[in-house]
Parts: structure tokens; sequence; C-alpha cells
């Protein structure tokens, strides 16, 4: 969503019972789904582990499915996302997509907008569950360095950037939450 700021830092979250399903996860979980990597070249370097994906084509219906990580992080995933959106969102509106994203020790990803219109009425989450000193993330040429167990709301409408110089996988949770009075109206 385009936002006033390139990135809010809204505080410290209860991000540990995900941190730790998260860690429990072994390496098949991250290769079950690669969509995400194959459809879009900014993300051929990432790993995931998805919760909740929207289709969203044609424009503009949406269908939210349940994918293959639901069963095993929803039950520590879901509290998160509520306690966040409670705290700093308008109540009423509905997740469009989650997951785990890891960048490998190393890689990046290239500077890039989300552009479809689904991403101008949702808002971009990300949690950090881990990172190094060596990862920068760069929002319009501005980079921060985010921090675990604080959440994060970027402008994804801005050309946005990872890289990942470390020697250890930096890992995300990342959700899109669509405000009700946000929601795109079906075309008859």
């Amino acid at each position: 969503m385009e936002i006033a700021e390139r990135m809010i830092c809204h505080g410290a979250v209860d991000f540990e019972p995900l941190a730790a399903a998260i860690a429990a996860q072994d390496d098949a979980a991250w290769h079950e789904q690669v969509e995400r990597q194959k459809d879009y070249e900014v993300h051929r370097l990432t790993q995931s582990i998805v919760l909740l994906f929207a289709e969203v084509d044609p424009w503009p219906r949406m269908d939210v499915s349940k994918q293959p990580g639901w069963e095993r992080l929803a039950p520590v995933a879901v509290p998160l996302m509520d306690s966040i959106i409670a705290r700093w969102y308008p109540p009423g509106g509905r997740i469009i997509r989650a997951m785990a994203a890891k960048l490998m020790a190393g890689a990046k990803i290239d500077p890039h907008r989300d552009s479809h219109p689904s991403f101008n009425c949702g808002h971009r989450i990300h949690v950090p569950i881990t990172t190094n000193p060596r990862v920068r993330f760069t929002v319009d040429g501005r980079p921060f360095k985010l921090e675990v167990g604080q959440c994060y709301e970027i402008n994804n409408r801005m050309m946005h950037s990872v890289a990942n110089k470390g020697s250890t996988d930096r890992i995300h949770f990342i959700f899109d939450y669509v405000p009700a009075d946000r929601e795109p109206v079906p075309l008859a």
C-alpha cells in the first residue's frame, strides 16, 4: 500500500512462538511451493513457506486459499497477525497473503515495485524472524536495518530491494492485510 513513509516500525511483537515453529520446519517445507520463485524473477533466490495466497486474476476478484504451510504454522501465526492488526490497523479486514520468506546468505532481491493492483489496497507487514548485521533492506533508495521481533510496514509500491551479504539466512514473516474499507468491489 502506498503509505506516507517508506517504512514504519510499529514496535516489538511476541514473535517467539512463530520463530520456534519456523525453525522446526524441515528443508522440504521450504521447497514444497515454488510458484513465487518461478513467477517472479526477483524472488528466484528466495524460499518460502506459504500459509495464505490470493489469486487475484482477473482483478478485482480475490480468492484467498490456504496453502501447505497453513496447517503447520497457523496455530502460532494467526495469533501474531491478529495481535498486530488489533494494535495498529482497523478491524474487520482480511489477510490475503501470509508466508515465511527466506533470503539465503549471499543472495539478494533486486530492486522492484509490487505493481499488481492488489498491492494498492493492502498493508505489507514484515516481522523479522532471523537476520544478521549484513542484511540491508532498501526502500526508495534509503537503507533500513530491520530488527528481529519488531513489526514493520513497508511501502511496497516504492522501489525496494534486499541484500543479504552475511553468512546466515534471513527469514521474515510477511503478510498482507486489507482493511474492510479498502477491499475491491468485484466487477458485475
